[in-house]
């Protein structure tokens, strides 16, 4: 045997021994995780959408594993401190991430964000969709998407519209709305929706954006006039609201998605084991239905669908922040 190919089959055999070894590791870490407890982190407070789906599939999770699964609330600058807190955690799959497509907006908004969202996590599983709805006050006159665009095109600036604050989704969807339709309106951000929804109610303000379950129920009432839905398909809960792409205006899918993500580096193994028990916990009809709701969809995707959507959503949405200048300290 000559000196070349006696050190191409030890190179062989070296890369064989390496590829068991890491087979075996990956076995191992699938087999033995969890050895104890999971923490689930919510990067905001107690009764958000993303609160609601982790205290939904936190007990069933700790059920399937066989170890608590505890959720700890750590809000703070819109998002950006508790998804900090997981993204430099150790990556073992014992910290656990329930985010939304916020962290993509707001960690490009704050000038000091010590993460990249997309680099410093690992995606597990889609959670849920929220679909948002543009509606606008009676007393405007205003009740399609073209009167909206017209009345706002004859008088720059005298159409006022809220949102729960600066970077919320409903505050970008407009941004995002302007943008395509080439108007300019006026942003009133509150604190929250709570007085922002009562003052959109008044007729204190004009127009905004509204999770669809909860502006439905004002459409119906007439309290409010439904002008799009800001999905890329209709929504069983509004059927008759057509979407801004059968209205001719393109791009305009402000869908808000909750997921599950782990730090970068996670073992693979773990990411497979945590899609599969949550992907099962979705499909689940007592979940589907609390979740409904709330206003979400529930639903779970692949790891490499999830990552996926957000390499696509982030620069979608750094476009529209750079563009408007939108910034929050």
């Amino acid at each position: 045997m000559n000196h070349f190919h006696r050190r191409s089959l030890l190179k062989s055999a070296t890369l064989a021994i390496s590829a068991l070894c890491l087979s075996s590791v990956s076995a191992w870490a699938q087999n033995t995780y969890p050895t104890q407890s999971i923490k689930m982190i919510v990067p905001f407070t107690a009764g958000t959408g993303m609160d609601t789906i982790a205290r939904v599939v936190a007990p069933r999770l700790a059920e399937r594993l066989g170890q608590t699964v505890v959720v700890q609330n750590q809000p703070g600058a819109s998002g950006n401190i508790g998804a900090d807190a997981v993204a430099k955690s150790n990556p073992d799959g014992y910290t656990i991430l329930m985010g939304a497509n916020t962290m993509l907006i707001a960690s490009q908004m704050y000038k000091s964000v010590s993460f990249d969202p997309l680099k410093d996590f690992a995606s597990v599983s889609m959670a849920a969709y929220g679909s948002l709805m543009l509606v606008a006050h009676p007393k405007t006159g205003i009740k399609s998407v073209a009167d909206l665009v017209s009345q706002v095109k004859a008088k720059p600036g005298s159409i006022s519209f809220g949102s729960p604050g600066v970077g919320t989704p409903h505050h970008m969807a407009m941004e995002l709305f302007k943008l395509e339709t080439n108007t300019f309106m006026l942003h009133v951000p509150y604190r929250g929706t709570a007085g922002y929804t009562q003052d959109l109610l008044s007729g204190e303000l004009n127009v905004g954006f509204l999770p669809v379950h909860i502006a439905q129920g004002f459409v119906k009432t007439g309290r409010l006039n439904a002008l799009a839905l800001g999905s890329p398909k209709r929504h069983p809960v509004a059927p008759d609201v057509a979407t801004f792409d059968e209205m001719g205006v393109k791009r305009i899918d402000v869908d808000l998605w909750y997921a599950f993500f782990v730090p970068s580096k996670t073992p693979a193994a773990v990411v497979t084991k945590l899609n599969t028990e949550m992907a099962a916990i979705l499909r689940q009809n007592d979940v589907k239905e609390i979740l409904g709701k709330a206003g979400l969809d529930a639903v779970a995707s692949t790891p490499a669908e999830l990552a996926a959507i957000s390499a696509k959503d982030y620069p979608r949405w750094g476009a529209v922040i750079r563009t408007k200048q939108i910034t929050a300290e």
